[in-house]
């Protein structure tokens, strides 16, 4: 029993080592372990979107990793290597895309969402406050009312 304890511990442990995909990059200097550090913590994640290719596990980000370390092992600068991930994926690839005629959208479009979300609820807020003011009764009709319900009460007690 105690043998087949530990073969499943082992096991186990074994199967965790193996889901771990550690990269371990050699660089030629300290620059160029600064440059890639900020290139991959400057160019998103395509998949997870909310997060840097240096903290995403998708196998696009490690891809993208895998590509930004060959090019600066060519000597590529960082801005070569940003064209290139930009050329290839967009622009939505950079958490700060330049604002340019073709990335308006990027720059404005949650402004405009927010403005036409805002325009909405007030148009909404504004028509049911102009029903509420319609449903109110004049004192004309209140008493017609009342003097209706008191007909009516007036015979289902005879």
């Amino acid at each position: 029993m105690k043998q087949l304890l530990l073969g499943m511990l082992m096991l186990s442990l074994a199967s965790a080592v193996f889901a771990t995909n550690i990269e371990v990059y050699k660089f030629d200097s300290p620059q160029q372990e600064r440059d890639y550090k900020a290139l991959t913590a400057e160019l998103r994640c395509l998949v997870c979107q909310n997060q840097d290719i240096a903290d995403s596990n998708a196998e696009l980000a490690q891809d993208m990793r895998h590509k930004v370390y060959q090019m600066l092992k060519q000597g590529k600068s960082k801005q070569q290597i940003v064209d290139f991930m930009v050329q290839r994926y967009g622009d939505f690839v950079r958490y700060k895309p330049p604002f340019e005629a073709r990335t308006v959208v990027l720059w404005v479009g949650p402004f405009l969402i927010f403005a036409l979300a805002m325009f909405f609820m007030l148009r909404a807020i504004s028509r049911g406050r102009a029903h509420e003011e319609r449903a109110e009764l004049s004192e004309e009709q209140i008493s017609h009312a009342a003097d209706l319900l008191e007909q009516r009460s007036g015979k289902s007690t005879d």
